[in-house]
């Protein structure tokens, strides 16, 4: 067999692996989103269900953008960004042909998580090996938080991470900087959380060359003009107060201030902890990720499981599904950070949805809850140093392509190496 023949077959039997594991992939995805859909039929859900209802019934009334500054003295605050209420007014919609809006709220979710477990299996395997990359797409479609939270709670968490994790999939995997400006603007107009992320992404298109950056920078610009637009024209105290000004719960639940109480600090000092280091913590997680994006500027997806993951580390907000967060960051991390993390924390969002409400966590959600901030502290640590050993980006910025072993075997040794495109 001469070099062209080895070349072709190591190239083939690498096509042919990628195929069968994005079938297994896709596989355990859809029986994910198939399970997920069944829990929304036959379950009523938390209260953030019927908040969510009186939501898109208020928003259909007043419209998406008047709803900041529209008195609603029986429901929460209403904290979503702009894209929230177009999504419920469609849903009210919807909700008019007979759909009932239980599944409707939860169906994002259901599907944003389809979407992220390819997106795992995408990024990765031209960094590691196939088998891992596999190995962490299936656990991410079968995360036990993901099933509770997109297919019990009802909120639009997942639907945020995923569009980070998109707009770095199309920054550096695709070479698509324009959509994946586009991308990140669409994931903090759904929720906030990746705002931590957005710095990395910008720096990572800035190492890739002015006209990357140029054209990032102008999709993310446009998108958030359209998305954030209107509403800062139209109702900005209202957005200022109820969105970007939102503090979250003041619940002690999880994290740095479930210790703190656990450790017998005083109330003065966990309110502190609550209330004056938030944007504290926003900014170290944002540092983080443009470091890492600096370090690994052909990776930005490691950047932004990097920040996601530490913002629910450092939070000081508490609510169940906030659980979510990080477990896309944690499988592009590695498969036994984010299976461990998932199992433990899963089992504490089982707990309490099993409960009386989901704002109240008995003790065994709160042993759950501190083992699972310990894993995930763990996960962070051992996943970045697993990131930092992989090798640089090649001559061109592209990260290095893993070759499967089966297709170097078969190739003769003086034969070139075959990259699976």
């Amino acid at each position: 067999m001469d070099q062209r023949t080895g070349t072709a077959s190591a190239v083939e039997t690498g096509t042919s692996g990628v195929r069968r594991a994005r079938a297994v992939v896709l596989a355990a995805a859809v029986a994910a989103l198939v399970a997920k859909t069944v829990i929304a039929a036959v379950t009523r859900g938390p209260a953030d269900v019927r908040i969510f209802d009186a939501f898109a019934a208020a928003i259909a009334r007043v419209g998406p953008l008047r709803i900041y500054e529209h008195p609603m003295p029986q429901q929460p605050v209403y904290n979503h960004p702009p894209l929230t209420g177009w999504m419920l007014l469609g849903f009210d919609e919807l909700r008019q042909l007979g759909i009932p809006f239980g599944s409707l709220i939860r169906a994002p979710a259901t599907l944003a998580d389809l979407v992220s477990a390819l997106l795992v299996l995408e990024i990765l395997r031209s960094r590691r090996s196939l088998g891992s990359a596999t190995a962490c797409a299936v656990g991410c479609a079968l995360s036990p938080v993901l099933l509770a939270t997109s297919g019990h709670h009802g909120n639009t968490d997942s639907v945020a991470v995923m569009f980070a994790v998109l707009a770095a999939y199309l920054l550096a995997d695709r070479r698509r900087p324009l959509a994946a400006g586009v991308a990140a603007a669409v994931a903090v107009g759904v929720k906030l959380i990746p705002v931590v992320a957005v710095p990395a992404l910008l720096v990572a298109a800035a190492r890739g060359g002015r006209p990357v950056l140029v054209r990032f920078a102008a999709g993310l610009t446009a998108a958030l003009a359209v998305v954030w637009g209107p509403a800062v024209a139209t109702v900005p105290e209202g957005l200022w107060h109820n969105v970007l000004a939102y503090e979250g719960g003041s619940a002690r639940l999880w994290g740095l201030v479930r210790f703190a109480d656990w450790a017998g600090a005083s109330d003065g000092f966990t309110e502190a902890l609550h209330a004056d280091f938030p944007l504290l913590f926003v900014g170290v997680c944002a540092v983080a990720g443009v470091w890492c994006a600096w370090v690994r500027p052909a990776s930005p997806a490691y950047a932004v499981a990097l920040s996601t993951t530490l913002l629910l580390l450092l939070s000081t907000a508490s609510a169940v599904q906030y659980l979510a967060w990080p477990v896309v960051g944690l499988f592009l991390l590695g498969a036994v950070e984010g299976a461990l993390y998932s199992a433990v924390a899963g089992a504490a969002a089982v707990v309490v949805y099993a409960g009386a409400s989901a704002v109240r966590w008995d003790d065994w959600a709160l042993h759950l809850a501190e083992a699972a901030w310990l894993l995930l502290a763990a996960g962070i640590a051992t996943g970045l140093r697993r990131v930092l050993a992989e090798p640089p980006p090649g001559p061109d910025g592209r990260p290095p392509a893993v070759v499967p072993r089966a297709a170097t075997e078969s190739a003769p040794r003086s034969a070139p190496t075959a990259s699976v495109p």
